[in-house]
């Protein structure tokens, strides 16, 4: 090989590596100088978390004092508040132990007054013996006759207790049994509630009915329960039963045979079979349109069947199932105004009544017939207690309850609710007054409440409290003896006295 050719390899060679190095000085100085640049980057980011981390833990800090701070303030105006309270108690009980402190001083001034009465009596009895020359027991009688006029007023006030006592139980009580009576009891006042009576085209009609040796009407008779008079009334057949659907189911058969003109005991007991059917409807459907009418749903079967039986019951004449309508609309509106129940309200107010229909059956109140008759039928709970508690005997312990109470006067007393004629009333309301004005000292007098009440002014000089309550019992008395009405009527003694001065 050529040594020109060596030297200038070697020189290549050389060359190179020279500028390898140089390239490689200069590569790590700018990597060198790139990882100077990350290192500061880094170091001013983590100065700057750094500063933030220590503002929030500032923040951290100052929140937690601050909580710290209303916590202790807290608890300090509690423990103030508890120390007020104590000492407040404290007060309270210093003035308890004052106020026993004054009381049992009191008993023991009014037992030693007690005493110092009994001392004064002792004494006033034997004056009366020395200066009357009376005898003990004379003495003792004009000493019960002072110390009589000394207690009236408290007299008065014993008299006026019993009284009102008196009137709380036995007038509800009265009421009840005399209403209950109405439809139980035959007698001159129910005759027309319990009877009907069925018009003949014919006298020969009769003996038909009767059949012979009188096996048709026993037939009748005893298909229907019914009484079945033919022999009373000239061109009519009466019926009489205490149960007023056995009544009804009666009268359709005996128009339905006298229609049909085959009347023997196998056609006796068909056509009774198809009457009864007929009522049953009647009933169902009387009770349905009850409850439609009022818009109360949900009414289960067996107690809308006992409300359609209701339409062949009267209380006073009046209808009950158009009385329990009635009493549903009135107390729809005042439970409304009252902000009550108004579903309850209008359901008890409907089914108030339902005890009437099973009053021949079972004993006991109407009303607490018809509180257990819808508990066991499903009725609300709420629905039975009002129903149950429309009589004074029973507590009202619901609003619902004492609007059925109250719908249940105004339904009973209003002008006309049972047949009575406008005149036949306001001739009534005059009697009442006019029974009134019939005793000495009255003033005057007005009948209110249609009836229900009469209110009583007395001339004050004239009458004096004892002889007020002794009127009115009397007027009671006189108002029982010669008049007929419905219910009960309070007799309200009013005595006033006025003080009237001018000036001028």
């Amino acid at each position: 090989m050529d040594p020109i050719t060596i030297v200038l390899a070697l020189a290549g060679l050389g060359l190179g590596f020279g500028a390898n190095t140089v390239l490689t000085k200069r590569r790590l100085g700018a990597a060198q100088d790139d990882a100077e640049k990350e290192r500061a980057e880094a170091k001013k980011e983590a100065d700057k978390l750094l500063d933030e981390a220590r503002e929030e833990a500032a923040k951290v800090a100052e929140a937690t004092r601050k909580e710290e701070q209303s916590r202790r303030k807290e608890l300090k105006d509690l423990e103030q508040r508890l120390i007020n309270r104590e000492e407040s108690l404290d007060t309270k009980l210093d003035e308890l132990d004052k106020r026993t402190e004054r009381l049992r001083k009191g008993e023991d001034e009014v037992e030693k007054l007690k005493n110092e009465i009994r001392e004064i009596r002792t004494r006033q009895q034997e004056k009366l013996e020395k200066v009357a020359k009376l005898s003990k027991q004379e003495a003792a009688e004009k000493l019960m006759q002072m110390t009589e006029r000394d207690i009236r007023d408290d007299l008065l006030g014993l008299v006026n207790k019993l009284q009102n006592e008196a009137r709380e139980n036995a007038d509800e009580q009265a009421a009840l049994i005399l209403t209950s009576a109405m439809e139980r009891m035959s007698s001159e006042v129910t005759a027309e509630r319990t009877v009907a009576s069925v018009k003949l085209e014919d006298e020969d009609m009769k003996g038909r009915i009767i059949g012979k040796e009188g096996r048709n009407i026993q037939s009748l008779q005893r298909a229907t329960g019914v009484d079945i008079m033919v022999d009373d009334t000239p061109g009519y057949i009466v019926l009489s039963s205490f149960d007023p659907v056995r009544r009804e189911v009666a009268r359709q058969a005996l128009e339905m045979l006298m229609k049909d003109g085959r009347i023997h005991p196998g056609r006796i007991e068909e056509i009774v079979e198809k009457a009864q059917k007929n009522v049953e409807k009647d009933v169902i459907r009387a009770g349905e349109d009850a409850a439609r009418e009022v818009g109360i749903i949900g009414i289960p079967k067996e107690i809308l069947h006992l409300l359609g039986e209701l339409k062949y019951r009267t209380s006073y004449g009046q209808n009950v199932l158009k009385h329990s309508t009635e009493m549903a609309h009135i107390a729809g509106i005042i439970a409304e105004e009252v902000g009550a129940n108004v579903k309850i309200a209008k359901y008890a107010a409907l089914v108030h009544d339902l005890g009437k229909a099973l009053t021949h059956k079972m004993e006991g109140k109407h009303h607490h017939i018809s509180g257990e008759m819808l508990r066991k039928y499903g009725a609300p709970e709420a629905v039975a207690l009002a129903a149950e508690q429309h009589h004074d005997d029973v507590e009202a312990t619901t609003v619902e309850a004492l609007i059925v109470r109250t719908v249940d006067a105004i339904s009973a007393s209003r002008p006309g609710a049972r047949n009575i004629s406008a005149e036949n009333f306001g001739e009534r309301m005059r009697d009442l007054e006019n029974v009134a004005n019939g005793f000495e000292g009255i003033e005057k007098s007005y009948a209110i409440s249609a009836g229900r009440e009469v209110r009583v002014f007395v001339k004050p000089h004239e009458i004096d409290d004892l002889s007020a309550i002794k009127l009115a019992r009397d007027i009671a008395t006189k108002i029982e003896s010669s008049m007929q009405y419905p219910g009960t009527i309070k007799v309200n003694v009013i005595r006033e006295t006025r003080a009237i001065e001018f000036a001028k």
